[in-house]
């Protein structure tokens, strides 16, 4: 086929736009430890360190936030994560015979 004026205008006879859409980002979620009078302060600091991969000095700071305060923000994450990181909490906990309290909120 020749070059030309007639191939520009069959070449843009077939192409199709699509559509751009703009993509959402996720909705984020606070994961927060709550205080009761039965889990000990260094399974909550092994908690901090084991599932939310906090550093020692990090995860000792969080912990006293729980212990005074009543609560302790752990990290924030995607829904998928902090129900997961809630999930594995309840579990370590149920495993070690504690009351450990564990949520999230959407920020």
């Amino acid at each position: 086929m020749p070059d030309g004026p007639m191939t520009d205008e069959l070449t843009r006879s077939n192409v199709q736009t699509i559509p751009r859409t703009k993509l959402k980002k996720p909705k984020l979620y606070r994961v927060i430890l709550f205080n009761d009078d039965y889990t000990s302060m260094e399974f909550v600091v092994d908690i901090l360190i084991s599932i939310f991969n906090k550093p020692a000095a990090e995860a000792t700071k969080i912990m006293l936030d729980v212990h005074k305060k009543g609560a302790g923000v752990c990290g924030v994450y995607t829904y998928d994560i902090a129900v997961t990181k809630v999930t594995q909490v309840h579990k370590q906990a149920h495993l070690h015979e504690y009351p450990l309290r564990c949520g999230y909120e959407e920020i």
